[in-house]
C-alpha cells in the first residue's frame, strides 16, 4: 500500500469510523489522489460520498461538490460536521450575510467541502471567487440528472461541461447510483468525461425484496395490513401517481392510527418543508407522495417502499425502490398496480412537449416496466438485466423466488380476448370488452350493435377480475397496445397474428392474491431485556439530536446501534471498535451511549469477554477482510476466526454464502452429509469422505447453519 492509500485508510478510520473499504472506493479514491478522473456508478448505501469526501481532505484546496437539491446539501454537511469535517453549503435558502460568511470562510481556507448548486456553480461571480481559491476536486454528484433521455434531467447540469475547459487541472468525478447503458454514455459525453477510468459497481441491493401485486379493490387494505403487521412503528415512503391519491391515501392512513404526512408539489413550500422535517427526524413516520420526494432524502432507515401506481420506467423503479434500507438491514419495495396506470402514464407521453423520438423512448420505457410487473421468473435479476449488470442465479428474495406463480395455458382464452378487440373495431377499453366476453346486455353494447357479434358472451370460463388480468398480460406481452391518442382503447399489434390463427401457444401466470410472506426478521423489533435497551438507545440518540437541532441517524444509524446492543462495549476503548463510529463521535457521544449501555448489564464477565472477541472477529469480516487477514490482524490462528464465523452464522449474524465459496449444490451436498453423522458426531467422517478438499473451518460453518 503507498503512502496516500495508507492516509485514506487513516480518514476512513479516524474520521469515518470504518475499518476498511468496501467494493471499489479504494480504487476510485488513489484516482482522484493522482489527479485524474473518474465515473462512478454505484448503488445506494455502497458509500458514493466516502469516494470524494476522503480525497478532499487528504488534497490541498476545497472540495467543490455539485449537488441538485437544498436537503441533500443540507443532510451531507450536518453529517460531516458530526464527524469534525470543515464542511458548508452555499444555496439559496440562505440570506446575503450568511453566504457572504461562507464566502470569506472559503477565502481564508477554512472549509474543506462546499456543496452548490450547479446554477450557483457556473455563475460568473462564483467562477471569480473559484479562481482565487485552491481547489481539491470538483464532484458532480447525481449525474443522471445531465442526461436529457432521464428520469431526473436538470437543464443546469449541462452547463457543467465548461468545468474541465476552466479547470483543466483540477480531477473531477461525477456519481450516481441510477444510469443505464445509454446514461453512462451520455454522462462521459455532456461532462467531457471520455478519459476519465469507470467504476461500475453494480446495482444489486440485496437487502431489498421485491413483490408486485394487481391493483384491486383490497390494495388500501393490503396496504394497511403490511404496514400495520410488517412494519409497525417503521419508517417507509408510499408513492401515488396524482395529487389526489397522495392527500386521499395519507389522511386515509392518518384514519388508521399511522403516522403518515402527504408531499406534493400543490402543497404550499412551508407544509412540504414542515412533512419532509418531520419525516427525517421523527421515528416510524410514513410519507405518502408523488415522485415530487425523494431525491437527496439520505434517511437510511426507511424500511419499506411502497408504489400505489406503476412507475414510469425501470429508473425511476429502480431509484424510487432504492431509497428502502439505505443502512443495509432488510428492506422492502412492494409495488401495485393497474391498467389504468398505463392508460394514465401513456396520456402524460402523448401529451407531453417532448420530439417524437423523446415519446417514442419513453413508451419503451413504460412497456418494459409493465412486462417487469408480469414476470413469471426472478425480478431481481431482470432488473439487473436491464442495467447490464447479470445476475447468474435467481435472487431467492422476491415474490417470484419465494412464491412462484403458475401458469396456465391461456392460448383460446387469448383468442376471444383478441377477437373481441378486432370485431368491436379496435377502439374500446377494457371494461368494455369485459362486459361483451361476459355478454352483458346494457344500452352502450346494445346501441353500437355488440350483442350481435360473435365474441359476445363467449367468455363464461373466465371471470371479469381474470379477464381484466389477461387483457393486462395481453397488453405486457406487446400482443395489444393502449391508443396514443390516451383514450384508453386497444388495438392489436403485428405479433398477436400467430395467436389468433392458432399458430403459437400463449402460456400465462395465473391470477392470485399477494401473498404475505414474512420478511427477513428486522433486528430493530425486540422484546423483554433486548427491548428495553433498543428504546434506550433510541431515546438517548434523539435526545442528542434534539439538543442540536439535527435528524436522529446523523448521530448514530439504527445499525451502529444494533452493534452497541450487539457487543454491548463495557469502556471507550470497545466502543471505538464499533463500525461507524469515529474519533469526534466517539468524544462527542460514548459517555452517553456506555451510561445506557451500563444501566442494562449484558450477562456474566466471562460470557461478555467471549461475546467481544467473536464479535470482534465478525465485525471485521462484515468490514470486508478475510479470514487470513483477520488472523493477522488479530494475532490468532485462521480455525479460530472460522469458529467465530461459525458462531456468527448460527446466531444468524453473518450469511453462510459469505463466508463460504462453494456452490450450492455443494453446500447441499456437504449439508446432507453432516445430518446423516446424527448429533454429537465429529466432522472427521465427512472431511475424509471429501478427501480433504474442504477445509475444517469450512466444514464448522456449514455446520453451523444446521443449527
Amino acid at each position: 500500500m503507498n503512502k496516500t492509500s495508507e492516509q485514506a485508510l487513516q480518514v476512513l478510520q479516524s474520521v469515518f469510523g470504518y475499518q476498511s473499504f468496501r467494493s471499489s472506493q479504494q480504487a476510485i479514491i488513489d484516482t482522484l489522489l493522482a489527479g485524474g478522473d473518474a465515473l462512478v456508478l454505484m448503488p445506494t448505501g455502497g458509500g458514493k460520498s466516502l469516494c470524494f469526501q476522503i480525497p478532499a481532505l487528504l488534497r490541498e484546496g476545497v472540495g467543490i461538490v455539485v449537488s441538485p437539491l437544498i436537503a441533500l446539501m443540507q443532510d451531507q454537511v450536518v453529517a460531516l460536521q458530526q464527524l469534525g469535517v470543515k464542511a458548508a453549503a452555499l444555496n439559496s435558502s440562505m440570506d446575503v450575510t450568511q453566504a457572504r460568511q461562507i464566502e470569506a470562510q472559503l477565502l481564508a481556507g477554512e472549509i474543506d467541502l462546499l456543496y452548490v448548486a450547479p446554477e450557483r456553480l457556473m455563475s460568473s461571480g462564483f467562477q471569480d471567487l473559484l479562481r482565487q481559491i485552491r481547489i481539491a476536486l470538483f464532484a458532480i454528484d447525481e449525474a443522471h440528472c445531465v442526461s436529457q433521455w432521464g428520469h431526473d434531467f436538470r437543464p443546469e447540469y449541462i452547463q457543467l461541461s465548461a468545468l474541465h475547459e476552466q479547470f483543466p487541472e483540477i480531477p473531477r468525478v461525477a456519481l450516481t447510483a441510477t444510469a443505464d447503458e445509454p446514461t453512462r454514455k451520455e454522462i462521459v459525453q455532456r461532462l467531457g468525461l471520455e478519459q476519465a477510468q469507470q467504476f461500475i459497481s453494480g446495482f444489486d441491493r440485496p437487502n431489498i425484496r421485491y413483490r408486485v401485486a394487481a391493483n384491486s379493490s383490497s390494495t388500501r387494505q393490503q396496504l394497511l395490513r403490511f404496514i400495520k403487521l410488517d412494519y409497525p412503528d417503521q419508517a417507509g415512503i408510499v408513492y401515488c401517481l396524482s395529487r389526489r391519491r397522495v392527500d386521499e391515501t395519507a389522511a386515509w392512513l392518518q384514519q388508521q392510527d399511522i403516522k403518515a404526512l402527504p408531499y406534493h408539489a400543490g402543497l404550499s413550500k412551508q407544509e412540504r418543508a414542515a412533512n419532509q422535517e418531520r419525516f427525517l427526524r421523527e421515528d416510524g413516520v410514513v410519507m405518502v407522495a408523488t415522485i415530487a420526494f425523494g431525491m437527496g432524502i439520505d434517511k437510511p432507515d426507511v424500511r419499506y417502499v411502497v408504489h400505489l401506481n406503476l412507475p414510469k420506467s425501470l429508473e425511476a423503479y429502480y431509484q424510487e425502490t432504492g431509497r428502502a434500507g439505505r443502512d443495509g438491514e432488510p428492506a422492502e419495495a412492494l409495488l401495485f398496480y393497474g391498467l389504468q396506470d398505463v392508460v394514465t402514464l401513456r396520456q402524460f407521453v402523448v401529451n407531453s412537449d417532448a420530439d417524437e423520438a423523446h415519446k417514442r423512448i419513453e413508451s419503451q420505457k413504460l412497456e418494459r416496466m409493465l412486462g417487469y410487473c408480469e414476470l413469471t421468473t426472478c425480478r431481481r435479476q431482470a432488473l439487473l438485466a436491464y442495467f447490464s449488470d447479470p445476475m447468474d442465479e435467481p435472487c431467492g428474495n422476491c415474490d417470484t423466488c419465494l412464491n412462484p406463480p403458475e401458469t396456465w395455458d391461456a392460448t383460446v382464452a387469448a383468442q376471444k380476448a383478441l377477437s373481441c378487440v378486432y370485431r368491436t373495431g379496435q377502439r374500446f377499453g377494457v371494461t368494455y370488452l369485459v362486459d361483451v366476453l361476459l355478454g352483458k346486455l346494457n344500452e352502450r353494447i346494445q346501441s353500437f350493435g355488440h350483442d350481435q357479434i360473435s365474441t359476445f358472451g363467449v367468455g363464461d370460463e373466465l371471470n371479469a377480475t381474470q379477464w381484466k388480468g389477461l387483457y393486462r398480460q395481453l397488453i405486457a406481452q406487446g400482443l395489444l397496445q393502449v391508443d396514443q391518442q390516451g383514450h384508453g382503447g386497444l388495438r392489436l399489434s403485428e405479433t398477436c397474428r400467430a395467436i389468433l390463427k392458432g399458430e403459437q401457444s400463449l402460456f400465462l401466470r395465473k391470477e392470485q392474491k399477494a401473498e404475505r410472506k414474512a420478511a427477513k426478521k428486522r433486528k430493530s423489533s425486540f422484546a423483554g431485556a433486548k427491548g428495553e435497551l433498543w428504546e434506550a438507545l433510541r431515546k438517548k440518540r434523539l435526545e442528542l439530536a434534539e439538543e442540536q437541532g439535527v435528524p436522529p441517524y446523523v448521530i448514530f444509524h439504527d445499525s451502529t446501534l444494533l452493534s452497541m446492543m450487539e457487543y454491548h462495549p463495557e469502556n471507550r476503548q470497545q466502543m471505538a471498535r464499533i463500525s461507524g463510529i469515529g474519533e469526534r463521535k466517539l468524544e462527542s457521544y460514548a459517555e452517553a451511549f456506555l451510561q445506557v449501555l451500563a444501566e442494562h448489564p449484558a450477562g456474566t464477565t466471562k460470557a461478555s469477554q467471549q461475546s467481544d472477541t467473536v464479535a470482534e472477529s465478525i465485525e471485521l469480516f462484515r468490514s470486508g477482510l478475510n479470514i487470513e487477514e483477520i488472523a493477522r490482524q488479530r494475532e490468532l490462528k485462521a480455525t479460530t476466526i472460522y469458529s467465530h464465523l461459525a458462531d456468527g452464522i448460527e446466531k444468524d449474524k453473518i450469511a453462510l454464502n459469505d463466508v463460504v465459496e462453494l456452490d450450492e449444490k455443494e453446500i447441499s451436498r456437504i449439508q446432507d452429509m453432516l445430518l446423516d453423522l446424527g448429533e454429537g458426531q465429529r466432522l472427521k467422517p465427512v472431511f475424509d469422505a471429501l478427501d480433504g478438499r474442504v477445509d475444517y473451518g469450512v466444514l464448522r460453518c456449514i455446520h453451523a447453519s444446521l443449527e
